[in-house]
């Protein structure tokens, strides 16, 4: 993980998890709107960024255990995960590994994809290398400098098709326990990936209070223009901690 601000002795630990390619940097901007006792973490995924030189995750239960286990090692404050796309999936599944080391998330975040037992069918993963960069390239997953240098297409690809992989083939384990926190999850209209009539799936993640707010725009808007997103984040922990 990655602290994106600094506080010493944090009341609060917010905790951002990537979409497939992302890295900790772009939860960057959230750090100004962060409470001054609120720490900013982000997942840094095996294979991205600075590490790069290791090989991709197997499994988003191995990203999980990993990031519980990190999490375990840290001071005393209520924690919150906040996941994207496939960050929302290990987000939820390091919400249960923590639950299970007695250490319960608060609240769990969830943006951008379908609810953990929902079939999600897509073969993306499986396409040739032209149609999988054209088709993030269109989902506005690759930056414009990005989608045209050969040299970083031929870096990137291959993690990104892995993490692509690892969303596209995930099933949660059957028959789990719920959650107890509180859930928020958010979608924006024109999201190709997310069904918003069936995205109040995600209510049977937890046994604790659940709410939805959309925005319209694609995948990635609400990270793009993440203002809207950040301030509702703040103002939910700001208000589960009055009603805690």
């Amino acid at each position: 993980m990655r602290a994106l601000n600094s506080v010493e002795c944090p009341a609060d630990r917010l905790v951002c998890f990537p979409y497939s390619g992302g890295t900790a940097a772009a939860y960057r901007a959230w750090s100004p709107a962060m409470p001054e006792d609120t720490e900013l973490l982000a997942v840094q995924y095996p294979g991205q960024a600075d590490r790069i030189v290791e090989a991709p995750a197997s499994s988003i239960t191995e990203m999980a255990s990993a990031v519980a286990a990190e999490l375990s090692q840290l001071g005393p404050a209520r924690c919150a995960l906040f996941g994207h796309s496939l960050g929302a999936l290990v987000a939820y599944e390091t919400a249960k590994v923590l639950r299970d080391l007695g250490q319960p998330v608060h609240c769990l975040f969830v943006s951008g994809t379908p609810a953990p037992w929902q079939a999600h069918g897509e073969l993306n993963h499986r396409v040739g290398d032209e149609e999988l960069w054209s088709a993030l390239r269109d989902l506005g997953g690759i930056a414009p400098d990005v989608a045209d240098d050969p040299e970083l297409r031929e870096l990137l690809l291959p993690v990104l098709r892995s993490y692509i992989a690892l969303s596209e083939t995930y099933r949660p384990a059957p028959h789990t326990e719920p959650l107890t926190c509180q859930v928020r999850g958010y979608y924006n209209t024109e999201d190709p990936l997310v069904n918003g009539a069936e995205f109040g799936a995600w209510a049977a993640v937890s046994t604790g209070r659940f709410s939805v707010r959309t925005w319209p725009g694609g995948h990635f808007q609400s990270l793009a223009d993440p203002d809207e997103l950040i301030a509702d984040v703040v103002s939910t922990l700001a208000e589960s901690e009055v009603l805690r």
